[in-house]
């Protein structure tokens, strides 16, 4: 007797995508959680280790560091050798930085396993929408790229109240090793990733520049909360790099950063625009922990005041997939950009008042706008460049979307002391709205 999926292409498409985008979600959720659950384990780690609070932020903020800088490095070596052995070396990469960094004796020692299973967990957002943008098309495509982003954030979500849990019943060192359930996803994947490439060479010298000067961009965006080195670092690099890089994209039109993907408009725009949606999610991930633990709220209670994000996280596909193939991918990202700033307002006003309802129904909208604009941004991406170059544009706008994220959680601790909390997230509030006017001249009609 054949089934339905084997007499339907199809069908057996459509249960083939939900499938990967599952798994795939899943692997970027452990990616993102190994900061949001590390976040519950900081006024722990740092006694035990002899640090202060503000050292023991440094790692979250390394393994963000490296999160966001290498990115467009494994959506290139991608175009070059196709998305198996780059995944598969940066989940290798993740589970031992995050088995040393349970282990770790030392404060040093524990940093440098950050920077490392940060450089590991980089691969799974690039090479995760690679697969999905390679593999499917049409509506199964939207469909798809809205469950990796709803999954990924409902577990991003859940990422306070695991690690809570986890370290009340283990400590913090288990906390920290979490991320290695990732390896267990890489069997169930292994069939559908595709390990075609161009076969060119790596640009060394312009992935080494492009590096470099992401990390100036994340450290200056990070600085009003690690201090004038930080800043003073990161200015160097930045002021240094982005001559250096074009010089570099002179040289070299398809080298690490092809000349393709830099003039392409639609890219540039989107991902600028998109940057700002990270920002608010990230934003109130630290901001709705600030407030409640402030008022003597336990971690895991934190934890719970989050689930319900979760649980809107996991049906945000069934929204966002319809949207993306009804409006468009730019209409979908425009309307995620506006229920962001939304959402920072209605943040603004729960920090005030220091209400818990406010600041959930807040971090709620956030989610929601989170799980749409991340595949609207994709799809925009992978449409508007050729498959040759669609790793490393994706790359890109990746590493973009995370620096997103890194001006974020900066505003919120750098802007939190001397303006307040409400004050901090007001001032955000007003980055969804800037995305949206550099997004607008992609969402006027083509002329007939």
């Amino acid at each position: 007797m054949t089934s339905a999926t084997e007499t339907d292409p199809a069908l057996a498409q459509t249960d083939d995508s939900r499938r990967v985008s599952t798994l795939l979600g899943l692997l970027f959720g452990l990616a993102g959680m190994g900061s949001s659950s590390a976040a519950v384990t900081l006024a722990l780690l740092g006694p035990d280790l002899g640090v202060d609070a503000g050292l023991a932020a440094w790692t979250i903020s390394l393994y963000v560091l490296m999160l966001a800088v290498t990115t467009a490095l494994y959506g290139r070596i991608s175009d070059l050798v196709g998305v198996r052995a780059p995944l598969l070396a940066g989940l290798v990469l993740m589970s031992v930085g995050a088995l040393v960094a349970a282990l770790a004796p030392t404060f040093e020692v524990l940093l440098g396993a950050r920077i490392l299973q940060g450089a590991g967990a980089a691969a799974v957002p690039t090479l995760g929408v690679t697969i999905l943008s390679a593999r499917y098309s049409g509506e199964v495509r939207g469909l798809a790229f809205g469950r990796l982003a709803g999954v990924a954030a409902a577990i991003s979500c859940l990422g306070p109240l695991i690690g809570g849990a986890v370290e009340a019943a283990f400590g913090w060192r288990a906390v920290m090793a979490l991320p290695i359930l990732g390896a267990l996803v890489v069997p169930l994947l292994w069939r559908a990733l595709p390990t075609g490439g161009s076969g060119a060479r790596l640009d060394v010298v312009g992935a080494v520049l492009v590096a470099l000067t992401a990390a100036g961009m994340v450290l200056l965006v990070q600085s009003p909360s690690a201090g004038l080195v930080v800043a003073a670092i990161g200015a160097g690099l930045l002021v240094l790099g982005v001559p250096a890089v074009r010089a570099s994209v002179r040289r070299r039109p398809d080298g690490f950063l092809p000349i393709e993907v830099v003039r392409n408009a639609t890219v540039v725009r989107s991902a600028v625009s998109a940057s700002a949606v990270p920002a608010s999610w990230f934003a109130m991930l630290i901001a709705l922990p600030a407030v409640l633990l402030a008022e003597g709220w336990e971690a895991w209670q934190v934890g719970l005041a989050m689930l319900p994000s979760a649980v809107v996280a996991l049906m945000v596909p069934r929204v966002a997939g319809p949207m993306l193939n009804r409006g468009g991918p730019a209409r979908a990202l425009a309307t995620a950009a506006v229920i962001a700033s939304v959402a920072l307002l209605v943040a603004t006003a729960g920090a005030h008042w220091v209400s818990a309802p406010v600041l959930v129904v807040a971090i709620i909208l956030v989610t929601f706008a989170f799980g749409l604009g991340q595949p609207a941004l994709s799809a925009v991406v992978g449409d508007a460049v050729h498959h040759e170059v669609r790793g490393v544009a994706l790359g890109v706008s990746t590493l973009l979307f995370l620096i997103g994220g890194s001006v974020g959680s900066a505003v919120v601790a750098g802007l939190s002391g001397p303006v307040g909390m409400p004050g901090a997230l007001l001032v955000l509030a007003v980055l969804p709205l800037l995305g949206l006017a550099v997004l607008a001249p992609t969402l006027r009609p083509a002329p007939a």
